[in-house]
C-alpha cells in the first residue's frame, strides 16, 4: 500500500471512530476510571517524570516534527520531563529552544533538569506565567523567531488559562499550535476536583471557548483528538490559521 492510500485509509478509519459513540463513551469511561490512580504520572521521558498521557506525547511529537518550531514555550515545568521531551525533539530537528515557565521550580527538579544533556536547549523562568516580567521576557526571546509554539499546562483555573491565552497567543506563528492541557477537567466527575480552584464549569476548556469568541486566528484541530480518543486535552489543540 503506497503512502497516499495508507493516509486515506487512516483518515477513513479515524472518521469511523469519531462516529462510534460507544467507543468514545468507553474512552471517556476509561479516562475517568484510571484518573484516581494518577495514570499520567507513571511515565518518564529520558529519565524524568513527564506527567502526560502517552497519546498526547505522540500527538505533540507529530506536531513538532511537522512544523519544526524555532521556539516552544511551555507553562508548567513540574518535574521536568515535558521540557526535556520538547528539547529532545528540537535536538533531533537540529535547532531551537524551549522556554519552561513555572511559578515555583523546586530545587531538586531544577537540578535534574540542569544536569540533563538536553538542558542546552532549555531556558527556565521561575515566575508566574501571567506576570508582566515573564511575559516581557518571553516576548523578547520570541522576537524574530520564524515558528513559535505554545503549550499551556500550569494553573488550570479559567481565569489563569484565559490570561495565558491572551498573553501568549499573539506569539504563535501561522500553522503552528497553541496546546491547552487538562481540558478534560470538564468531562470528569465533579468529585475529583472538590479541593481544587477549578471546576467542571470553570476550567481550561471554558477558557478556550471564551478566548475563541474574541479571535478568528485560531481553530480547534479536532482531527488530532479524534484519532487519540484518550487525551488530557479534548478541544485543546488549537491551530493558528492566520496572523
Amino acid at each position: 500500500m503506497n503512502k497516499l492510500r495508507f493516509e486515506k485509509r487512516n483518515t477513513k478509519k479515524i472518521k469511523q471512530m469519531d462516529n462510534d459513540t460507544s467507543l468514545k463513551k468507553l474512552s471517556k469511561k476509561w479516562i475517568s476510571n484510571s484518573y484516581p490512580y494518577e495514570y499520567s504520572y507513571h511515565f518518564n521521558w529520558l529519565g524524568l517524570p513527564i506527567i502526560q498521557y502517552p497519546q498526547d506525547i505522540i500527538a505533540l511529537q507529530e506536531i513538532i516534527w511537522k512544523i519544526k518550531p524555532d521556539l516552544i514555550i511551555e507553562t508548567g515545568v513540574a518535574r521536568g520531563g515535558s521540557v526535556i521531551f520538547l528539547a529532545s525533539m528540537l535536538e533531533m530537528i537540529g535547532r531551537g529552544k524551549v522556554i519552561g515557565i513555572d511559578i515555583k521550580i523546586h530545587a531538586e527538579n531544577r537540578k535534574a533538569i540542569e544536569k540533563h544533556p538536553m538542558f542546552k536547549r532549555i531556558i527556565l523562568i521561575e515566575n508566574s506565567s501571567i506576570s508582566k516580567e515573564a511575559i516581557k521576557r518571553v516576548g523578547k526571546l520570541s522576537k524574530n523567531k520564524k515558528c513559535v509554539m505554545v503549550i499551556l499546562d500550569s494553573n488550570h483555573t479559567h481565569e489563569h488559562v484565559l490570561s495565558e491565552l491572551k498573553a501568549y497567543s499573539s506569539l504563535i506563528s501561522k500553522n503552528s499550535y497553541l496546546v491547552v492541557f487538562d481540558t478534560l477537567i470538564e468531562d470528569l466527575p465533579k468529585k475529583f476536583f472538590n479541593n481544587r480552584q477549578w471546576t467542571k464549569k470553570k476550567n481550561p476548556k471554558s477558557a478556550i471557548y471564551e478566548f475563541l469568541k474574541t479571535t478568528n486566528h485560531f481553530k480547534i484541530d479536532k482531527n488530532i483528538t479524534d484519532k487519540l480518543l484518550i487525551t488530557a486535552a479534548p478541544d485543546g489543540y488549537l491551530k493558528c490559521i492566520q496572523k
